[in-house]
């Protein structure tokens, strides 16, 4: 993938230009396939946490970074995918019960219980919003500054109100329609150092 269609693929969420650390493309050819990239973030995801807190340990400075939670956006149109995502990787950070696309209620909230400890998850859909105004009557700002992992469906409805995300996950079809491509791009530390470990 060139540069120019990363860029014009970032800006198709109408998020302001960012610099890209690191992109990677996986090709997910079936649903087995796109449950095991959502363990692999998952295990990236804690892998991450458990880093930040022996740094923060270690240095026994309470300024010290923690880790300070992730903004992920998930792109796709309908049906590409993304729930099923979102699914894979909560099932494998070990939530157990139902997992439910928040189209209407725009926002489930989870809760899961890691070697690492206790981790907030927050899953969003803003496909029925008409305009990013929505995104700031919403009150959902407070939820991207509390340690924990954001999850957003159709970010692009927000307009640039969701700032710059840690990851951007853009799912379509695979070759002869069968399977998905997934391509990353990581536009934080943070986010190149848990795509680096999908």
């Amino acid at each position: 993938m060139s540069l120019t269609s990363v860029t014009s693929g970032f800006e198709h969420a109408q998020q302001p230009f960012a610099a890209i650390l690191l992109e990677r493309r996986f090709d997910l050819a079936n649903e087995a396939a796109t449950d095991a990239f959502g363990a692999r973030f998952a295990h990236a995801l804690e892998m991450r946490r458990s880093q930040t807190a022996q740094t923060a340990q270690a240095a026994q400075n309470p300024q010290t970074p923690r880790f300070d939670g992730l903004h992920v956006q998930l792109m796709g149109e309908l049906g590409a995918g993304k729930t099923s995502l979102v699914r894979a990787t909560l099932r494998a950070l070990g939530h157990a019960g139902r997992v439910r696309s928040p189209t209407y209620t725009l926002v489930e909230p989870y809760t899961v219980e890691t070697a690492n400890g206790e981790l907030q998850l927050y899953h969003f859909d803003l496909y029925r919003f008409s305009d990013p105004a929505e995104w700031a009557d919403a009150g959902f700002r407070e939820y991207f500054a509390a340690g924990a992992v954001c999850l957003v469906e159709w970010p692009q409805r927000a307009g640039g109100l969701l700032g710059v995300p840690d990851l951007v996950f853009s799912l379509e079809p695979g070759n002869y329609g069968e399977g998905r491509v997934l391509t990353a791009w990581a536009y934080s530390a943070s986010g190149k150092a848990c795509l680096e470990s999908c």
